[in-house]
């Protein structure tokens, strides 16, 4: 990018300049989309909104500050905040909270706008430590803690990753061995391996830990459990545990992540939270959930919270990130293309359009499937909803759409930052920070390729009973007893196929339909779901039948695992945008959105047409009149962009720096 040579000019120029672009009449009703991606909780969001205005310092708090003085400035908002109750909002209203959990995962979505060290902390403090506490204890513990945290008056942490196991959950080392004679349980760290990593609050701030352990009754071993074990007295540190600090990291360094080591620290039998399993006073294990694997997956399905966070964090980094990058773009200028004397705006060029637009149709696709998630999360802990699939399918749903929503963060971010240009690179315009502090929401709480596997998981059995409670070992070698038959029947792929050609007629479906036609887009991902599913299968099978090992038979089917549950979330992601388009009324309002979704779809099928042409869906010329049709709608959308990335609601003062975006004509 050129030099900038030109002078800062009034906002309402730029409005006006934007106001002239040439490219079609379209009407945004701007508070109506706004209250329209707030959904329910407007007013929770609003209350957020205003909370990181008066915070807004924080942003620049983490230029000028040392690493320790940052780490207790973040503590300080964070407690600051739960002083006004906006952190509270999913725990019990006897406790201090809303009795909301829907209205939680807005308040933290909202709070994804500002500083992402306080959001991680708060993630920390309130959705793991606490959440832990809450879905994992019983009333006891519930009494004796939820109060406490949930006014920021009790710092805890949430110790799960060990340095030698992060995803595989199931294998850690550390051990919580119950001793009768004392009705103790005695936490030891029985590796370095086995040593607690990577884990927030805990180098400097918490004073109890959620700790998970193999539990040890009688010299058996019952599989991974969680205790509530102190680390500190004030700011000392207890006998026998041992912190030390991570150190600096790539982002997110207001929050204290830390190491934590145990020999031989004693916990009364109380600490255990005892939701799922207790163990009696003379060392009698009780479980109502006899299968160890069952019990294991039915524990860690209660904390699906924290992904469901994370993917709604990761989204609303990106939304910040894409609205700096086209309001720059209805501002900056750049070579006198159209007229002699006067620089074209950025975002005019057909090239800017094409670099930003599909980021900003995805980002509102994942904003409506991030909302129907929240929808499930919601009734099915607020128990309006009891059903087990629904469940199954909760979680499966949140792994999907919170590795999907990461990665679009990361793939945004770092696109707007090069469509700002040198400017971009500029830390007071944000996009140092938001590449650094997201680029762990990836690996956070979950690798997005081991949640993909997650995801192929239920696709392969159609959420099985038989099949839930087993490993990628178990996993293979049920896939490959099953017939193929059987599983091309679970992905309905015969009759999709039938139902394809009764909506479009014949067989030429893919080619008769209109480019923007909903039932084609929805047709076409469904489509590329089903096959790969059923073709996930007979990879597996064949490997068994060949006599292969079943770890060796999922290690070279994973790349094609992983493909088809990203199909499958993708095709869930636009099936509620498609929802969401389809219950607005007719209007200016509706018909953006339809844009913005034709947008969407079309990009999701343009970015995979090598698949679509090999599989034989799309053929050459339908690929090239795609690539037209999402030019086309980049243009038809240009008129509206601002107002489409202003209805995100960030507020002006989390986007920083007043030059970036008040440059105008000379």
């Amino acid at each position: 990018m050129a030099s900038d040579t030109q002078q800062p000019t009034a906002p309402e120029e730029s409005q006006q300049e934007e106001e002239r672009s040439p490219y079609g009449e379209l009407n945004v009703d701007l508070p109506a989309l706004t209250a329209l991606l707030d959904g329910r909780y407007g007013e929770i969001r609003d209350t957020v909104r205003e909370g990181l205005v008066r915070y807004a310092t924080v942003l620049e708090d983490a230029e000028t500050m040392t690493r320790d003085e940052f780490r207790e400035r973040v503590k300080d908002v964070v407690v600051e905040l739960a002083a006004t109750g906006q952190t509270a909002m999913g725990f019990p209203e006897e406790y201090g909270g809303g009795g909301d959990i829907g209205a939680s995962i807005a308040a933290f979505e909202t709070l994804g706008f500002g500083d992402l060290s306080v959001l991680v902390k708060v993630g920390v403090q309130f959705g793991l430590f606490g959440g832990a506490i809450l879905q994992l204890g019983t009333k006891r513990h519930h009494d004796a803690y939820l109060a406490g945290l949930v006014k920021g008056e009790i710092l805890g942490c949430f110790a799960m990753t060990e340095t030698g196991h992060g995803s595989n959950v199931q294998a850690l080392g550390t051990t919580a061995t119950y001793d009768p004679g004392n009705q103790e349980f005695v936490i030891q760290t029985q590796t370095p391996a086995a040593t607690k990593d990577y884990i927030g609050n805990a180098a400097r701030h918490a004073q109890l830990a959620v700790v998970f352990a193999q539990l040890v009754v009688g010299g058996e071993s019952h599989g991974v459990h969680a205790l509530v074990v102190p680390l500190r007295d004030g700011d000392t540190v207890l006998p026998g545990v041992t912190i030390t600090d991570d150190g600096p990291k790539m982002g997110l360094n207001g929050v204290d992540n830390g190491r934590i080591r145990f020999d031989g620290v004693r916990v009364p039998r109380e600490a255990l939270l005892d939701q799922f399993a207790q163990v009696t006073e003379d060392g009698t294990y009780v479980s109502e959930i006899e299968n160890p694997n069952r019990r294991f997956f039915t524990m860690l399905g209660t904390l699906v919270q924290g992904r469901v966070c994370v993917g709604a964090a990761g989204l609303s980094a990106a939304k910040v990130a894409i609205t700096i990058a086209v309001e720059y773009g209805l501002r900056r200028r750049q070579f006198e293309a159209t007229e002699e004397e006067r620089e074209e705006l950025l975002l005019d060029y057909g090239l800017h359009q094409r670099r930003l637009f599909p980021l900003l149709a995805r980002t509102y696709a994942l904003h409506f499937g991030q909302q129907v998630l929240t929808g499930e999360l919601h009734d099915i802990f607020s128990g309006l909803t009891t059903d087990e699939v629904a469940r199954r399918q909760l979680e499966s749903r949140a792994a999907g759409t919170k590795a999907l929503a990461t990665w679009h963060a990361t793939r945004t971010i770092q696109e707007c930052r090069e469509a700002c240009g040198g400017a971009g690179y500029l830390s007071e315009n944000r996009f140092a920070a938001l590449k650094a502090d997201t680029d762990v929401f990836t690996t956070f709480e979950g690798d997005n390729h081991v949640l993909l596997q997650l995801v192929a998981k239920g696709l392969l059995t159609d959420y099985a009973s038989d099949f839930e409670d087993l490993d990628q070992f178990g996993m293979v070698r049920f896939v490959a007893g099953l017939a193929v038959e059987t599983v091309l029947e679970r992905t309905r792929a015969h009759k999709l196929l039938e139902g394809i050609r009764d909506v479009f007629g014949g067989d030429k479906w893919d080619q008769d339909a209109g480019l923007l036609d909903p039932d084609y887009h929805r047709a076409m991902l469904e489509f590329r779901e089903e096959h790969m599913i059923g073709s996930v299968a007979r990879r597996l099978k064949r490997g068994i039948d060949a006599g292969m090992n079943p770890g060796e038979v999922f290690s070279r089917a994973q790349d094609h695992v992983v493909a088809a549950a990203r199909a499958h979330v993708e095709r869930l992601v636009l099936d509620a945008f498609l929802d969401a388009v389809a219950a607005q009324p007719d209007g200016d309002l509706k018909t953006v959105l339809n844009l913005l979704c034709d947008l969407h779809a079309l990009s999701v099928i343009e970015a995979d047409r090598a698949w679509f042409m090999e599989h034989g869906r799309l053929t050459t010329q339908r690929s090239k009149a795609i690539t037209r049709e999402v030019n086309e709608l980049c243009r038809r959308l240009r008129p509206v962009a601002g107002d489409l990335v202003r209805a995100f609601g960030v507020p002006r003062e989390m986007l920083r720096s007043e030059a970036l975006l008040e440059w105008g004509e000379e």
